[in-house]
């Protein structure tokens, strides 16, 4: 009798794994891009939030978390109902005049993010001595061997892996032990007339949705071949995603205005240095330094591939070239090239300059004031691209359209009066 006991609860176990297993399979594109969402970029943006306002940029964080998730659903529902890529769909549907400006939108956005990428790779080598002309060159190895797999399971796997080291911004706010009443109050006062914050807000927006993600995950979607059965699995890791994103990004503000603001409120934080220097200081400076040093290189290692990557499909996808993980390298020189050259090319740019990292909130405003196009194009194809059962209609699509329009608004007047009073 306990015999058959064991045998039924193993049988069991068994079932439900399989069961489950289709599910994870499923995990990943989503996971994946908004681990790279959090890039040194957007981590930075976050801190001088913290310190220039302390925690009344807190709520924008979490008002993000549905935003993101409308946004990025929409990019899973035209990746698995349509198999193409985001760039592909805008060709077929509005012409290649349109397609490639949506492809040159991309290609600034990307230009920006790499330049932030590998400056925060170079900071965090400078935390340990380690001049430039060894980080960046092992940081570019690593970035090469990752993708030139020919495999996408294999990339998402190392991406997953790697984009994990952010978690460790949940420790370094924890130990900078914020007055929870304070949050409170602050989290709820916010002046949301003053240009200076409305700026910060446009940093933030253009922090979270940025136009690489949206072609990266349409198309890993499309590269994995997700079919409508892995609808609601999709839909889950996208939404397990915008929830970690901005939770991480809630951490560092959280980090930066409880350790910084109350004592220097005055300050910049333009480099990873800086911020490992005047965030971690309850850590202890060896190992505060390695927390957050691995945050920071985990950030922005993940982000660089999701970046490289989204240029290179969405480029191929409106030239025609041929595109996927699944090719060898040699069978998809081009798509494989074009990520090469994307991740080569941002490492020498900040190896020439190293203090590019000083532009990263203003790269951040760049990719809210894309906002307009990139929205308007994703919104627009759910709307004619997508078999009729799954278009954007009734009150939905209006909460979409309202819920992007408002984005947009604030995005854009927010980037174009922080210009004007900067």
């Amino acid at each position: 009798m306990p015999s058959t006991t064991k045998s039924q609860s193993a049988q069991s176990s068994l079932r439900r794994f399989f069961t489950t297993l289709p599910w994870m399979a499923v995990f990943g594109p989503g996971l994946v891009v908004m681990l790279a969402d959090t890039d040194v970029g957007s981590i930075i943006t976050a801190g001088q939030s913290g310190v220039q306002w302390g925690y009344k940029l807190l709520a924008v964080q979490l008002i993000l978390v549905p935003i993101l998730y409308i946004v990025q659903e929409l990019t899973v529902r035209l990746g698995i109902f349509t198999g193409r890529g985001h760039g592909e769909l805008i060709r077929d549907c509005f012409g290649a005049k349109w397609a490639w400006l949506s492809a040159t939108g991309l290609s600034v956005a990307t230009i920006g993010a790499l330049l932030t990428e590998f400056s925060g790779v170079a900071g965090i080598g400078d935390l340990y001595g380690v001049p430039h002309y060894v980080s960046l060159p092992l940081a570019v190895i690593a970035l090469l061997a990752v993708v030139l797999t020919g495999s996408y399971r294999r990339v998402e796997r190392a991406a997953i892996a790697i984009g994990l080291f952010e978690l460790a911004f949940f420790f370094v706010a924890w130990a900078a032990r914020p007055d929870l009443a304070v949050m409170l109050r602050q989290s709820v006062r916010t002046p949301v007339f003053n240009p200076h914050f409305e700026y910060l807000v446009a940093a933030n927006i253009g922090a979270v949705i940025m136009p690489w993600m949206i072609f990266y995950q349409q198309s890993a979607v499309a590269d994995k071949k997700l079919g409508p059965s892995h609808y609601t699995a999709a839909r889950w890791d996208t939404a397990a995603g915008a929830l970690i994103t901005q939770l991480v990004m809630a951490a560092v503000l959280i980090a930066a205005a409880a350790s910084i603001q109350p004592h220097a409120p005055q300050a910049t934080l333009n480099t990873v240095g800086d911020m490992s220097q005047a965030m971690t200081p309850y850590l202890g400076p060896q190992f505060g330094r390695l927390i957050f040093g691995l945050g920071v290189i985990g950030a922005g290692m993940v982000a660089a591939i999701v970046a490289s990557l989204a240029l290179a499909w969405g480029l191929g996808e409106v030239a025609g070239y041929r595109r996927s993980l699944e090719y060898h390298p040699l069978k998809a020189r081009w798509f494989y090239g074009v990520y090469a050259f994307c991740v080569i090319g941002g490492a020498v740019l900040v190896g020439v300059t190293p203090n590019l990292i000083s532009l990263n909130i203003g790269v951040q405003v760049m990719n809210a004031l894309l906002l307009p196009l990139v929205l308007g194009f994703l919104v627009r194809l759910s709307m004619v691209a997508l078999p009729p059962a799954h278009r954007l209609r009734g009150v939905y699509k209006w909460v979409v359209i309202a819920v992007c329009g408002v984005t947009c608004a604030f995005g854009v007047l927010g980037g174009l009066g922080g210009f004007f009073i900067s």
